[in-house]
């Protein structure tokens, strides 16, 4: 059993230690066929250039508090995932998000008088360390191997796509444009109440349909206005979503309501 990640970590990661040939120098980073650190996770950040690929397989919402970041929705209530089996294997085919991909490693300024970023790693995740077979992580001169320099690139090319995320959510919250979302969702044999789900932000389509026309240009040409209706169009996955829940016996209990609780990417 994993230990209880600790406060302010992201979302997966129970702990983080800085890469160092030190203390690593002769540690593999090893690839595996489950990804478990996914497993009961229903709700995972995504970056705006992941949104075309995305939405053609999760309902892309907000999460809710102060700083509201965009979620690809795995499963509609807590501990649920349709994607990926409770040992983290793929149930279907469909597009991983680049958070899951991530994982055990993430850029950290470990100092705050500083910009730098440092490479960490999930120590827990058993993916990392001293093994016999995988992946070199330095040289035997202590450098960074070409395995660790992809991982580098990788995690900074996340870095840049969470700063586009940034101002695409800084524009949404300009213009007033997220809502409390509520879906409904009806049994499929029309018995008893609709299954609500709550908890999420999403674009409030009447605010859009108002802006002036000269705003809903320039968003279209910065690429934005895509971007929104890939969110929207998205939605009408809360169904589909559901409906896997149900076919792998993993349905809702009456009360329960999703609850997409603030991430950190």
């Amino acid at each position: 059993m994993a230990s209880a990640p600790k406060p302010g970590l992201p979302i997966m990661y129970n702990d983080l230690a800085p890469l160092n040939s030190t203390e690593h120098g002769t540690w593999k980073a090893i690839s595996v066929d489950k990804a478990s650190w996914v497993a009961g996770v229903n709700a995972i950040p995504l970056t705006v250039e992941e949104f075309p690929q995305a939405q053609r397989h999760f309902p892309i919402v907000f999460s809710t508090g102060d700083n509201p970041v965009p979620l690809a929705l795995m499963g509609l209530n807590e501990g649920v995932n349709v994607f990926f089996d409770d040992e983290g294997a793929p149930i279907e085919a469909a597009y991983v998000p680049a958070y899951i991909r991530r994982y055990p490693f993430l850029l950290v300024k470990l100092e705050q008088n500083t910009d730098n970023l440092s490479l960490c790693f999930d120590p827990t995740s058993n993916l990392v360390g001293p093994f016999d077979e995988g992946q070199p992580l330095f040289t035997a001169d202590g450098q960074p191997s070409q395995h660790t320099q992809q991982l580098l690139d990788f995690c900074q090319k996340f870095e840049e796509a969470g700063l586009k995320t940034r101002t695409f959510m800084d524009e949404l919250a300009k213009a007033d444009l997220l809502m409390d979302g509520e879906v409904a969702i009806n049994r499929l044999d029309g018995s008893g109440q609709p299954f609500v789900y709550r908890g999420f932000k999403m674009v409030n389509q009447e605010k859009l349909r108002e802006l002036r026309g000269d705003q809903l240009r320039k968003w279209n040409e910065s690429g934005l206005l895509p971007l929104l209706y890939s969110h929207l169009l998205s939605l009408d996955l809360m169904r589909e979503i559901f409906a896997k829940q149900g076919a792998q016996g993993k349905g809702p209990a009456p009360a329960e309501m999703f609850n997409a609780a603030p991430a950190q990417a």
